[in-house]
């Protein structure tokens, strides 16, 4: 399969759940899903809570293993690799330099200040040390963590801190594919806005991203593309003005 110029190329893909703890049902969270993503493109997922938006996210980035088909990314040699494929190992590799994903908590030891966290995401990112080290310090600068609080375990950080941080650690040596899962649901109006700035620049990197927002201004503000979910499956992509038109209007029947 080439993907030409796409950064990801998804296609068939499935997601289907066994409740074991129930009665064994399956549950099926994405139900044949295409996609493709640009560089330089942002596309924002929207849908109704269980439509299958964070699902997705998380089979691109092999949290969930796909049930089937494939989910096809180009490297910056050119090669392209099918992540459901790739051992533990090589997809590893690839959440290090190439994929980044930020969700609305931090996943991080919780002995580790937020310094230590966004310097050790540069280094996973290929940046020697020192250099990770100022270029977190210029993330944390700009999302408003005081610098205080860069050395205090993020255990005891607010939900909203702890969100920035994440965005910091996910975007630090910007990756080629970000996945970003509500990023910005605990922050208040100023610590939002400089998050969705931080996020508007990477575009202009280069950098492809696919977001979860339930926030309609950010994906008016930030999307080249809204990807509309329903039972799992894509209804419709397209221009943002005519997808939130629709989605405005389901939402009021």
């Amino acid at each position: 399969m080439s993907t030409h110029e796409h950064i990801l190329s998804c296609r068939g893909l499935t997601k289907d759940f066994v409740l074991h703890t129930i009665d064994g049902r399956r549950v099926e969270a994405l139900r044949g899903v295409d996609l493709d993503i640009l560089p330089g493109e942002h596309v924002a997922l929207a849908g109704s809570s269980g439509a299958g938006k964070s699902s997705l996210l998380k089979c691109i980035y092999r949290t969930y293993e796909p049930t089937s088909g494939s989910v096809v990314l180009r490297l910056r040699s050119g090669a392209e690799v099918d992540l459901p494929s790739l051992s533990d190992q090589e997809m590893a590799h690839l959440r290090g330099r190439d994929i980044g994903y930020v969700s609305q908590f931090l996943r991080a030891e919780p002995r580790r200040g937020p310094l230590d966290i966004v310097t050790r995401a540069g280094v996973s990112r290929g940046m020697d040390r020192a250099t990770a080290r100022d270029a977190a310090a210029v993330s944390l600068k700009r999302l408003n963590i005081e610098e205080k609080l860069w050395d205090v375990h993020a255990s005891v950080l607010s939900g909203g801190e702890k969100q920035r941080i994440n965005l910091a650690a996910g975007t630090i040596s910007s990756p080629q594919l970000l996945l970003l899962d509500e990023p910005v649901s605990a922050l208040d109006p100023a610590n939002r806005e400089a998050a969705l700035e931080l996020i508007g620049d990477l575009t202009s990197q280069g950098v492809a991203v696919l977001a979860v927002f339930h926030d309609i201004e950010a994906m008016e503000r930030l999307a080249s593309r809204i990807v509309l979910m329903r039972n799992g499956r894509v209804e419709m992509s397209g221009n943002p003005d005519l997808v939130l038109e629709v989605l405005t209007q389901g939402a009021r029947v």
